[in-house]
């Protein structure tokens, strides 16, 4: 007997081992998918992660391996690897990656599906009991997801017990269709008509059926199928009645006569591509920062790129990527969010054609299962355009990972497990596959600029823009002082941000304006109590969306009609305060009647379709100015826009983290640098009440290397990354006196084991109560050099000592790490 080691889709600590039935010895190998038991119904898809020809006795009986679903392995050594090191140093538990890096498709489990039986109308039933019963169409059956649907039931669970035991339904665990391939019906000719001598004396049968002849002779001349040295060629039905405008009648009659036949034919659901044009010749510094990248990975696996914006960065890896491939090697190249995959698509597809692929979670689950197999079975040198889920991909040759924008957020999963940072895993996984890795940015991490200043990452800097530009001006508007003299009262747009829209609309240019709120408004106060309206389930203030006439939390979606009056007082004097997007674009389509004004935030672009609508409008220049949130900071590039506002930078620069100049600086930098892009001057005007301020001041004169030398020398103060790592122990629980209760004892468990480690809180966070769980953290700011499985075992070894706390079962924990 052989025995399966298998992981499982499930939050589970450990692997779990399976009996392997002599038949499927040779079915089962490492990496390959097996359909297991697990509980006392339900199956899963587990992936084997060994083969053992003996394990330990034990007192319980196992389970067997119910089925194997492929021929060859679907997941390689390297991914396993890759997984095993994430779940290690991201505290989290190799079941919750597998979750995230296999598509659906690729997941079968089990679902409870229920049938109901022939029943008499005269049946007694309560209300809730009818309506189950009703939902079932001729007897059909009927997921419980589906049937909570249909009958708009909280929990069917009790119901559906009752009418079992009363025999009016039968449950079964049915396993989930996962991915179907995709066929097409082609058309050939039967075997009895394949020689030509053999065709000729139909054809003279069908002279009085003109129709059938017409299109028996255009397949032959589409097919060609009597040339000794060309194979016949594949037609499609679709394709021969398109070529010769037939109905599909007449196609199916030579069918039924039995001169053609039809057949099934598995087709790829990835579009083909032709490559249109050869690589862009690169300019001089361009190229020299070229060289000087593959002088660096001679000696080191990490290159930062530090290039300014506008200097064609883009071209830089394209030029990189182009030799991978020339070498049969597979490139990953990584973006922050689907907005900028959208953006940059097209252009990387005119030069690489069918070489690239583009992976995301805006695509069909489908589209994800294919590319994963090709990649698989193919081991094709190919680009992989894609966001953080690109990286579980099956690479056989990975030879180059490239991580653009590598300073963004974006990159940083937080929710659910894994909660990893996109731009430190792809330096794992270049690794673990013996590739380089070439982070840039024009506003690079402070992480990543100490790691170049301490030798761990090579650097290259490129300080030239492309093209004859001008560069950038920055202006601050003090609006405090405007508001002082009544100059700019209601309005959100200063005089001189106004003059200079103004002055592009009549050149024919674009505006960009900047607000990272959306919604009409941030909240809505009353003016006699200054209470605002909050939500019921997290601690924060509701956002006034106008186009929906309502108030609406942006952490659990709760939403109530507008108030007319204040909830706390009962006074009619509710006003909104603050704006956001939603209030930008009434402003501006008032102020600018003939301008067509667009925006651009997750209100109006919900999927990746949406995103890629408004930015091509854009692009084209059927919109002239865009309004949006942090999504136009990320990449993107118009040759038309010559002015960025930024309406109100005050709030970026103040909110409650260590990081928020950093991120300030940067994001106001990105947002700057989509103006001037060609050969035009580019102005950007930053609203603010604090023209003053250090960050704005070293912003304005573009001193990036003054900004990280003062955020390094305060973190340096005060032991935060790069000088530490951050591991954040989150607790939330309903009852607010029992989370306090249990986070001191467990911050003063770990205060004990972690000598020499400071430990931080309890303490809430900006947010401290998220869909009805209050949540409170403790931070830890563990040395650089103390490995991470020291600090893993610690973790668990007081997190079983805090599981002996009855009250605390009823706290879920987790850890966010460099968060």
């Amino acid at each position: 007997m052989k025995y399966a080691e298998v992981i499982l889709p499930l939050p589970l600590d450990n692997t779990y081992t399976y009996c392997i039935p002599p038949e499927m010895e040779a079915l089962v190998r490492p990496g390959f998918r097996v359909i297991v038991p697990f509980g006392k119904k339900r199956y899963y898809t587990a992936i084997v992660r060994t083969v053992l020809d003996d394990i330990p006795s034990t007192s319980y009986a196992l389970k067997e391996v119910h089925a194997t679903l492929d021929s060859a392995p679907l997941l390689l050594p390297p991914q396993i690897d890759f997984w095993e090191w994430m779940a290690s140093y991201y505290l989290c538990r190799l079941g919750d990656v597998y979750k995230v890096a296999i598509p659906s498709g690729l997941k079968l489990e089990s679902e409870t599906v229920v049938y109901c039986n022939h029943i008499d109308d005269e049946t007694p039933l309560t209300f809730k009991e009818r309506l189950i019963v009703d939902a079932f169409p001729d007897a059909s059956s009927l997921t419980v997801s589906r049937l909570e649907k249909i009958t708009r039931i909280g929990n069917l669970i009790p119901l559906l017990n009752k009418l079992m035991q009363q025999g009016i339904i039968t449950v079964s665990e049915e396993l989930k269709k996962g991915f179907v391939s995709k066929k097409e019906t082609y058309v050939r000719l039967h075997d009895s008509y394949r020689k030509e001598e053999d065709l000729t004396p139909a054809l003279a049968q069908l002279k009085r059926a003109w129709r059938q002849e017409h299109l028996l002779l255009a397949y032959i001349e589409l097919a060609e199928p009597f040339s000794a040295d060309i194979p016949l060629k594949e037609i499609s039905k679709k394709r021969l009645l398109e070529a010769t405008g037939a109905g599909a009648s007449i196609l199916d009659s030579l069918v039924k006569r039995g001169w053609m036949e039809y057949y099934e034919k598995e087709i790829s659901r990835l579009q083909s591509y032709a490559t249109a044009q050869p690589l862009s010749r690169l300019t001089p510094p361009q190229q020299t920062a070229f060289d000087e990248i593959k002088s660096v990975f001679e000696t080191k696996q990490v290159c930062l790129l530090h290039g300014v914006p506008s200097c064609g960065k883009t071209e830089i890896y394209l030029h990189l990527a182009s030799g991978m491939l020339e070498q049969g090697r597979q490139v990953l190249y990584l973006l922050p969010e689907i907005a900028v995959t959208t953006h940059i698509t097209d252009r990387l597809r005119n030069v690489l054609g069918d070489r690239l692929r583009v992976y995301h979670s805006g695509f069909p689950d489908a589209e994800r299962v294919e590319i994963w197999r090709e990649l698989v079975s193919r081991k094709a040198p190919v680009v992989i355009l894609g966001v953080r889920s690109s990286l579980f991909l099956p690479f056989t040759n990975l030879g180059l990972v490239i991580v653009d924008e590598e300073h963004d957020s974006s990159y940083k999963q937080h929710d659910p497990a894994p909660r990893y940072h996109t731009r430190n895993a792809a330096v794992m996984l270049a690794h673990i596959h013996g590739a380089k890795t070439l982070l840039g940015s024009a506003t690079p991490s402070i992480d990543s600029i100490y790691n170049a200043k301490t030798g761990k990452y090579g650097m290259v800097s490129l300080k030239a823009r492309y093209g004859e530009g001008a560069g950038l001006q920055i202006h601050l508007v003090d609006t405090k002082e405007l508001k002082r003299k009544k100059i700019m009262k209601d309005g959100l747009l200063s005089p001189f941000l106004h003059q200079k829209i103004d002055e592009a609309l009549k050149r024919s240019e674009q505006v960009i304006l900047f607000r990272n709120r959306r919604g009409f408004a941030p909240a809505m106060e009353c003016k006699s109590c200054g209470r605002t309206v909050r939500c019921i389930h997290c601690d924060v203030s509701l956002t006034y969306h106008r186009q929906h006439n309502r108030l609406i939390c942006h952490y659990c979606g709760y939403a109530i009609p507008l108030p007319h009056l204040c909830p706390a007082c009962g006074h009619h004097d509710m006003k909104w305060a603050g704006f956001g997007t939603e209030r930008i674009e009434e402003e501006i389509t008032a102020l600018f009647p003939d301008a067509r004004t667009v925006r651009l935030d997750l209100d109006t672009a919900r999927t990746h379709r949406d995103c890629e609508r408004i930015l091509t409008d854009f692009g084209e220049g059927k919109s002239h100015i865009l309004i949006g949130t942090q999504m136009v900071s990320k990449g993107l590039d118009f040759g038309r826009v010559t002015v960025v506002g930024i309406l109100n930078v005050d709030g970026l620069m103040n909110f409650p983290d260590f990081r928020a100049h950093e991120r300030a600086f940067q994001l106001l930098m990105q947002v700057g640098a989509r103006a001037g892009r060609r050969d035009r001057q580019g102005i950007v005007v930053i609203q603010t009440s604090q023209p003053e301020h250090p960050l704005l001041q070293m912003l304005q004169s573009a001193d990036y290397d003054g900004m990280i030398a003062s955020q390094l020398n305060e973190r340096y103060l005060f032991k935060y990354p790069p000088y530490s790592r951050l591991i954040t122990v989150v607790l939330r629980c309903h009852d607010e006196t029992v989370l306090d209760e249990n986070a001191t004892v467990y911050a003063r468990f770990l205060q004990d084991e972690l000598d020499g480690t400071c430990v931080y809180g309890p303490f809430s966070p900006p947010v401290g109560r998220i869909q009805t769980l209050h949540v409170r953290h403790i931070l830890l700011k563990i040395e650089p050099s103390q490995r991470t499985s020291t600090v893993r075992s610690v973790l668990e070894s007081v997190y079983r000592k805090m599981l002996s706390l009855p009250a605390f079962k009823q706290i879920p924990v987790h850890y966010d790490v460099d968060n």
